[in-house]
């Protein structure tokens, strides 16, 4: 039955219950006394509780643990009890009763004990106590190396017990002890619903009348494995008694007492037909409930004890009705001795029918041991089974009342699946030694009888030497049950039946709800007679298809005389055998490797979404190289092959129309470009072993070429394509076939060429400069050879930093390559590079010259001349424009006389260079930093100065000493981080620390430490610290509340600055401990898919309820059907999207990707709720770390709702150079912001979703805000579309903005000191363009503020690369007349000041300054160097000019590398004691 039916069941009781409860106070109703709960509560009115379900045991005795609180008493002060088993309780079966009990008589007494007790529920937290089974065990033993373990697991016990030795644990009575057909109608009121059919006050029969109904639901039902099959199906009888589907025994009483109470409902229908279904229960419930109580006590109790019982003497409110420990655990099992090992079936006629077997053999009885739990028992399908059952149980006289159990019992008990049998003696044994039962003795001198001093004193036809060795011949630590049962003769000993005929009474004489007891009003004298006259033989005859004088009158005993005497005492050698013990495996293969396959899919789920998106983003690539070739005509794929020590790469061969041969590499790049037109020769050389793959191409003076085609196939096509290209073009075209490894081997590789042209440069500096032969490079064979090969333009042009179109490159290749093939000799370049090398000025002015006196009359045009010195200035890398170049080559001819002229010579030549012959002089010292850097890589640069280092004492520091310093600085610098580190993750550390202790130390009482005390540290450990990350994580993304509280005095207490560093440390963290705690879950997940269900149901009360199944659930029902394990598996999905498109490299190629995938995090939030508040392990704790940082975060978000969702107009556009867009803006109004601050935009036109972060370069004063945006990525280069002419046309306007913030940044700490250096690279610049504005506008108008100088350095590749700064650099200058701004320009794609590349345009930069005070490059009065910045140079020089300035603050922005050369700059410097460098930087 399911739990929705039990459901309506329980709704439909309540609704037929309406009427009634209307009714009782009208004068009409048949319920006019008192209804007895079906849960025990409230019969004592005093003490409600007292016999209720779920009461605790009471104990007769005090109890006996070792530690006197709640520690059993084990091995080895106590025997073995599977060893005390083999011992005393072994012996042959089928010797008969001494009084000639029936074996109805046993069932009977069966049900009466789960009437009144039912203890053996496992405990929670689970306990075990496994019973040890001996190697040489005749059923269990086994030559395995692994220990043979009887399953044992304590009971549930009062959790307020066992918590001091004056009160000791004491376990629990799940049924109620009174004898109130609990057995019949269940416990509780909702058990008793769900066993109804609300129709004529019946109980709900099955396929028969007469048979109850069968269910599979585990909610009422105990439904252990069968152990003699596999579990199969699960349907079982339904009745009040949960474990009646135990055995033949339970089961057939079970189906007479129902039957007995639809016989009584169905006789009072037809006598009162207008009662209501709920009037018939109650009736035949009341009368079924009587007759028990007094077949129970005054029939069957002395026939049982072998005594009679004393007359009832009214009901006592202060008895206390409780199960006693030692009844329940010792007195009551007995019975074991009297059940036999098989039941005989019989018909009215006394024939004795053979029992069908599970294998469908046949045996004279029904055997015990495979009858445990079974489900589809042949012999009891049907009503006649049942009534067979019966008569042949009246007839069959039970076992001997003495030690010896049967075997059924004492070895083929029903165990676990994990051993499905087990010894039932032994089981007792160590249940009384879990309920901490006192031993024999004790109990007999409580009981006032004489302690026995000698073991043939307890019966000496039972004494056993062995059993006496087993306890050391010590009397005082027999135990209970062992000692009860060799006392037996002819029925229970004298400690047994007294501890039995008390419980009886003490139930008896307490329960107000008692038949006898005239005073509760539920029967009259007439009826009360009745009920004590009716017998168990009556009930039987109106049950079942027997007759009077079918069964005997005394069921429970048969004499000579009664009817159908049996054919022989039943053996267990008669009967069908018990199927032997077997095991099963919770997590099989199929498990295993289902789980495994699960959790590596899931944790490597992150490596598979970055492949997949590498792949994407490589596909796009590819397209994008075909979109390149797509001009070509032809084009295939290959491998070039690089090197035995190289990989070979995956390239694209292409020819143009031009016959131009080319290769592009994965992304599309050119890689080389051959022109095979020109070619006099051509080889070719293929392989003809290996699949036919390789082809090696040997162009003339130039790397050979060897690739790797797919197939043959392809070579062939290629080659056949080279072929057709080349025809009419090359004189003479071999192709020869050869080996691979022949072919490799004559191959030269592009680097065998650098090595080759390196040695060229060698040798052939080796005989102009003083170097050592042997420095130069061995000159091998084949070296010799390869110089006699001449150099290509392009590597002429690589030696000298150049482009290979460049102006210079081609004037000085033309005049050295004086043969015109158009290569480059090794004579040829000597040539040349002797004069550079060691001609005097006037030699190396002529061969300038000379390189553009194209006629050789010696004079030059003016227009010639004018390209001479043009020429110069192009090996700057295109710095200047054509008219500053003009404007330059103008300025130096008007200052030397010669402007006017219309025709040069080379003395007017040298006479313009006459202030710079120690320049040309210099050209031999530092030509080797220019040309030979590639061959001489030991000659260094020198870099230029800023300021020159005054002299002083040098610091004689040690290397400690420095450390020292240096680490005191980076304390002072970052104590601020360092602090909120240590508290953050202190926080961290500690929230994880305390929930591992909690479940190492202190949550025994939950029973999880037992069960997976590793998993469960580790995730929960995680799981709290997790718990405090991602909530705290929004803390350092609220824009808002940053750029608020950076104003306030916290900004001195929490570094602001870093709160985006701070969110990367937190997120990564936070991610790793996901992992972690879903590591920890996956060996939680494995614990308890091979833990017993009653351990689950321990763990998870709220999700399992433990019905005796013991199967736990899959793997399958942990990951995907419960909350916790879908939401985590969810999760992790989530955080492996969210963290692969936030790394760099994927930020990188898809900021799209990264923005939506980053947005998941509301997703994430919502799903961290979810599963924590399923609270399987704990109560849920998530939402409380979540409530304050969330909602702070949530009014961050309306704050910027708020704002940035006005549309702002642009009243001002501009296309710059270097692809940099101009956007000049409104300025909102209230919109107050500091310079150096940043914002958010979208551009309405592009989408309204997806904010930007820029830098403002507009200063607070002025009325429009403005901002510099870089084309530098898919978002960037869109906007700047936007705002092209084109476009402006079509949408008639600028496209409107949607702005968020401002939000603050280091940089606008600037005037927090005296000194402040600001270091922009790229557009890195944009925050210092509105610190300058705003600082030389500050100064104007006499503004005080802290700030005394500022230091400009501005890294820029070209000047030209952002012409927009120079017109602010040139407004600053012009209004800054207290020179509060020092400016310094560094034009890093020049060469050293002195080389051969910037010689001349060295010297045009040195006119254009000394004529007009103006740099040639940048046109302002700035500095401006070539190459790149000497930071430590010019922190130390600022040192000695600011003396008095203890803290300087350093600024910089720009890529890494530069904000790590600045950062290790102040580091270097912050280790002497002197002026400390604060380091501040952003980068992008």
């Amino acid at each position: 039955m399911g739990l929705c039916e039990l459901l309506l069941r329980t709704l439909t009781a309540l609704v037929a219950k309406v009427p009634l409860i209307l009714n009782q106070t009208g004068d009409n109703s048949a319920i006019t006394w008192e209804v007895q709960r079906y849960d025990g509560w409230y019969n004592n009115l005093a003490d409600h509780d007292r016999g209720a379900a779920d009461a605790a045991l009471v104990r007769l005795f005090p109890a006996q643990y070792t530690d006197g609180v709640y520690l059993p008493r084990q091995e080895p002060r106590l025997p073995n009890p599977r060893q005390i088993s083999n011992i005393a309780m072994i012996g042959q079966s089928g010797l008969m009763s001494y009084r000639n009990r029936s074996v109805l008589s046993v069932a009977f007494g069966y049900h009466v004990w789960s009437e009144i007790s039912e203890s053996r529920r496992p405990g929670c937290p689970p306990e075990f106590m496994h019973i040890k089974v001996q190697k040489e065990d005749p059923i269990f033993g086994s030559n395995s190396s692994q220990p043979i373990l009887l399953q044992f697991q304590r009971a549930e016990w009062d959790p307020s017990t066992g918590k001091s030795p004056n009160n000791p644990r004491t376990q629990v009575n799940h049924v109620t002890a009174w004898i109130d057909g609990s057995s019949i109608y269940g416990s509780s009121s909702s058990w008793c619903d769900a066993l109804r059919t609300f129709s004529k006050g019946l109980l709900a029969s099955g396929s028969s009348q007469d048979m109850p109904r069968r269910s599979s639901s585990g909610y009422l039902m105990w439904s252990a494995p069968d152990p003699s099959t596999s579990p199969g199906s699960q349907e079982l009888y339904e009745f009040g008694n949960a474990r009646a589907n135990e055995n033949i025994f339970t089961v057939t009483e079970g189906i007479i007492w129902f039957r007995y109470h639809n016989y009584l409902a169905s006789k009072l229908h037809k006598e009162h037909p207008s009662w209501s279904d709920e009037e018939l229960f109650q009736n035949a419930r009341k009368r079924v409930i009587a007759t028990f109580q007094n077949i129970a006590f005054y029939e069957w109790l002395p026939a049982y004890l072998g005594t009679p019982v004393t007359s009832y003497p009214g009901y006592q409110k202060y008895v206390d009705p409780g199960i006693s420990a030692e009844f329940e655990a010792a007195a009551v099992r007995f019975g074991l001795t009297l059940a036999p090992p098989g039941v005989y079936k019989r018909n009215r006629t006394c024939h004795y029918k053979s029992a069908v077997n599970n294998d469908a053999s046949k045996s004279p009885g029904l055997r015990l041991c495979n009858t445990f739990w079974n489900r589809n028992n042949p012999s009891l399908q049907s009503s006649q089974d049942v009534d067979e059952l019966i008569m042949g149980m009246a007839s069959q006289i039970a076992e001997r009342e003495d030690n010896i159990i049967v075997e059924d019992l004492r070895d083929y008990m029903y165990g676990p699946l994990r051993f499905s049998r087990s010894d039932a003696v032994a089981l007792t044994i160590q249940r009384g030694r879990d309920f901490g039962l006192p031993s024999y003795n004790q109990i007999r001198e409580s009981l006032n009888m004489r302690p026995v001093n000698s073991w043939d004193e307890i019966n000496p036809k039972l004494y056993s030497t062995q059993l006496a060795e087993l306890y050391e011949n010590d009397t005082s630590r027999l135990d209970l049950f062992v000692g009860g049962l060799l006392e037996s003769q002819e029925g229970p000993g004298p400690v047994f039946s007294s501890i039995i005929l008390d419980q009886f009474e003490r139930i008896r004489n307490a329960d107000r709800f008692w038949f006898e007891n005239i005073q509760n009003g539920l029967f009259t004298e007439e009826e009360i007679q009745a009920i004590r006259n009716t017998t168990f033989h009556n009930v039987l005859l109106d049950v079942t298809s027997a007759e009077e004088g079918d069964i005997q009158k005394n069921v429970f005993f048969w004499v000579n005389g009664d009817p159908c005497p049996q054919p022989q005492p039943i053996r267990a050698s008669d009967l069908h055998p018990c199927t032997k013990a077997s095991s099963t495996s919770y997590f099989d293969n199929s498990s295993k490797a289902g789980f495994g396959i699960t959790v590596v899919v899931l944790f490597l789920f992150p490596v598979v979404t970055s492949s997949a998106v590498s792949h994407w983003s490589k596909m796009t690539m590819k397209m994008s190289l075909l979109t390149s070739v797509i001009a070509f005509y032809f084009f295939c794929s290959a491998k070039e092959w690089l090197g035995h020590n190289t990989a070979p790469r995956q390239v694209t061969l292409a020819f143009n129309k031009k016959k131009v041969f080319q290769t592009f590499d994965k992304n599309g790049s050119l890689l080389s470009s051959h022109s095979l037109g020109s070619q006099d020769h051509l080889n070719v050389l293929i392989s003809n072993d290996h699949q036919h793959r390789a082809l090696l191409l040997k162009i003339p003076k130039e790397y050979d070429m060897v690739m790797f085609f797919e197939d043959v196939g392809q070579r062939s096509k290629f080659l056949s394509h080279l072929r057709s290209e080349l025809e009419g073009g090359i004189q003479n075209l071999t192709v020869m076939e050869m080996s691979e490894k022949e072919l490799l081997r004559d191959a030269v590789t592009r680097v065998q060429r650098e090595m080759i042209v390196e040695t060229f440069f060698k040798h052939a500096f080796s005989k102009v400069l003083d170097i050592d032969k042997s420095d130069a490079g061995d000159l091998s064979n084949r070296t010799r050879e390869a110089l006699q090969c001449e150099l290509t333009r392009v590597e002429f042009a690589s030696v000298l930093g150049l482009k290979p179109d460049s102006l210079f490159v081609e004037s000085m290749f033309t005049l050295a390559d004086k043969d015109g093939n158009g290569y480059l000799s090794f004579q040829e370049f000597l040539d040349v590079i002797v004069i550079f090398m060691t001609g005097t000025p006037e030699e190396k002015s002529k061969l300038s010259f000379s390189m553009h006196d194209i006629k050789g009359d010696g004079f030059l045009s003016k227009e010639e001349f004018t390209s001479l010195l043009r020429s110069f200035i192009d090996i700057s890398g295109s710095a200047l424009s054509k008219s500053q170049a003009d404007d330059g080559i103008a300025a130096m001819l008007q200052a030397a006389g010669l402007y006017n002229k219309d025709c040069f010579s080379w003395e007017d030549f040298h006479f313009l260079l006459r202030g710079h012959s120690a320049h040309m002089c210099c050209i031999t010292k530092h030509v080797l930093t220019g040309i030979c850097s590639v061959c001489l890589v030991r000659i260094g640069q020198s870099s230029p100065k800023v300021y020159v280092r005054p002299q002083r004492e040098r610091y004689n520091r040690n290397a400690v000493q420095q450390c020292i310093q240096q680490f005191k600085r980076f304390i002072e610098n970052y104590r601020r981080h360092i602090i909120c580190i240590v508290i953050i993750y202190g926080i961290t550390a500690g929230l994880a620390l305390e929930r591992c202790y909690y479940y190492g130390l202190q949550a025994h009482a939950s029973g999880i430490p037992e069960t997976s005390i590793v998993g469960l540290l580790v995730s929960r450990g995680s799981a709290a610290a997790i718990s405090f990350l991602f909530p705290y994580m929004l803390l350092t993304v609220c824009r808002n509340l940053i750029t608020m509280c950076r104003e306030t005095f916290l900004n001195r207490y929490i570094p602001f600055d870093a709160a985006i560093d701070l969110h990367r440390h937190m997120a990564v963290t936070a991610v790793v401990l996901s992992v972690v705690h879903s590591l920890g879950h996956v060996v939680n997940v494995y614990i308890f898919c091979i833990s017993d269900l009653n351990i689950l149901a321990c763990l998870f009360p709220r999700v399992f309820s433990n019905n005796g199944s013991e199967l736990p659930m899959k793997w399958t029902f942990w990951f995907f059907k419960t909350v916790p394990g879908l939401t985590g598996v969810l999760l992790l999905l989530i955080f492996a999207f969210m963290y692969v498109f936030a790394s760099h490299y994927f930020r990188r190629i898809s900021f799209r990707g990264f923005w939506i995938t980053h947005h998941l995090y509301v997703l994430v939030y919502v799903l961290t709720v979810i599963h924590g508040s399923y609270a399987l392990l704990q109560e849920p704790r998530f939402h409380i770390f979540l409530i304050p940082p969330g909602l702070l975060f949530l009014l961050d978000k309306l704050i910027s709702l708020n704002r940035n969702k006005v549309e702002i107009p642009v009243v001002k556009a501009e296309l710059l150079p270097s692809d940099v867009t101009y956007l000049e803006f409104k300025r909102p109004q209230g919109f107050v912001y500091r310079s150096g601050q940043w914002v958010r935009i979208a551009c309405l036109a592009l989408g309204t979703d997806e904010y930007h972060p820029f830098t403002l370069t507009s200063a607070p004063h002025e009325e429009t805000l403005s901002l510099h945006i870089r084309a530098v990525g898919p978002w960037t280069s869109k906007l700047r579309e936007a705002y092209t002419p084109e476009n402006l046309q079509e949408l008639g306007g600028y496209p409107k903005l949607y702005l968020d913030g401002p939000f603050g940044e280091g940089h606008q700490e600037w005037t927090d000191y005296e000194v402040s250096v600001l270091v922009g690279a790229g557009i890195g610049v944009t925050p210092f363009a509105s610190i300058l504005k705003d600082l030389v506008f500050k100064s104007s108008v006499k503004f005080k503020f802290h700030c005394k100088k500022v230091y400009f350095i501005w890294v820029t590749r070209t000047q030209r690369q952002f012409e927009w700064v120079s017109d602010i650099i040139r407004e600053v200058e012009d209004m800054d007349a207290q020179e509060l701004v020092s400016v310094h320009i560094y034009i890093t794609q020049l060469a050293e000041k002195f080389d051969l590349r910037t010689t001349m345009l060295y010297v045009c930069e040195r006119h254009f300054q000394k004529l007009w005070n103006r740099s040639l490059f940048t046109g302002l009065r700035s500095v401006t160097h070539f190459g790149r910045p000497p930071f430590l140079a010019f922190l130390s020089s600022l040192q000695e000019v600011h003396p008095e300035v203890e803290k300087i603050g350093v600024f910089s922005c720009g890529p890494p590398g530069l904000t790590k050369n600045v950062e290790k700059a102040c580091q270097q410097k912050n280790k002497r004691d002197q002026t400390h460098f604060v380091h501040h930087y952003e980068n992008f």
